[in-house]
Parts: structure tokens; sequence; C-alpha cells
């Protein structure tokens, strides 16, 4: 079934660390529709973890975006403490800049893709960031979805590898705001 509203139809919300109660269990089952057929069972199960790290961080910025009452997509993230660019050693020389937005993850409901709703979200959430610079992680066996955040203005810096069962990122930047 195809969505009745286009992404810019939709409601967009802000949530935030105090809010994570009410918000935890949408985020939850957002991502498991989301990547369903993508991720191995393991990845979905851990995921929960992932959200109360995430939303425990004082600074936690979330959108959702609502269809009606239905939640069809998300993205958050939080400020890199100072000292925490660990991105850094990806680049030298390093940008003098260095307050950084940690773009932790972004799911959109599989009928919701192609609509656009996955670039709403990451522009709207990074538009009301005061950070100099955003970080996100890629799975480099998703070069499509590299090649997307690429149209968006972040670029790869390097690979990382962040668990050892974990797959291997590319390291994408941007500075803020974004083009």
């Amino acid at each position: 079934m195809e969505p009745s509203l286009s992404a810019t139809d939709l409601d967009i919300r802000h949530f935030t660390h105090e809010d994570l109660p009410e918000i935890r269990q949408t985020l939850i089952d957002v991502h498991a529709d989301a990547y369903a057929d993508a991720m191995d069972f393991e990845f979905n199960q851990r995921f929960p973890w992932f959200v109360d790290h995430w939303g425990g961080h004082l600074e936690f910025s979330c959108l959702i975006a609502f269809a009606g009452d239905e939640a069809v997509g998300f993205a958050y993230g939080a400020p890199a403490g100072p000292g925490r660019e660990w991105w850094r050693e990806h680049l030298d020389p390093a940008p003098e800049k260095s307050r950084t937005f940690s773009f932790s993850e972004m799911a959109v409901r599989t009928k919701w893709r192609k609509t656009g709703l996955a670039e709403r979200l990451t522009r709207a959430l990074m538009e009301e960031r005061n950070e100099d610079l955003v970080v996100l992680l890629v799975d480099t066996e998703h070069p499509r979805v590299q090649a997307l955040y690429e149209t968006w203005g972040f670029r790869k810096v390097g690979e990382r590898q962040p668990f050892p069962d974990s797959p291997v990122y590319a390291v994408m930047l941007a500075e803020l705001p974004l083009k």
C-alpha cells in the first residue's frame, strides 16, 4: 500500500531526553519495520540498548514523523562531548571547528521510502543544531545510502568498526548548516 500523504504533509514532532519513556517503544517499532529485511536478528535485538544509550544523553534530540497517529520515521542523535570528536583521527589536518553533533540513527518505515522523508528528517534535525559539524556512520555494504548522504553534503572521511562484531562503517562528516 502506498502512503496517502507526501513527506511534506507529515506532522514532524521534536522530542528530548525527557520524552524517552513516551517514545522509546515507538522508535523500536519503527526501526523493526524499517529494517526487518535488511538487518540480522541479533542487531534488531540490540537496538533498544542504542535507544537507551542515546536517549540517556541529556541533550538527546529526536524527530518523529507522523501520518495521522502512525509514526512513519525518525531521526535522532546528541552532541559529542568536548574532546570526544573521535572522527578527528580520520583527518590530517582535522578542521579547526570541533563542536560535533553525532547523528546516531534514522529509520523510515518501508512503505514511506522514496518519498523524501529521510532527507526531510535529516535536514529538519540538523536545522535546529548549533554545532559546527555533524558525523554519522553508514554501513560500507550500503553504498547507495552513502551516496544519498553525499548528496546532502556529507563526505566520507574514513572507515570504522565500533564493535568487534559490527560491520565496517563509512565515517561521514558534514559542516553545519547542511548545504
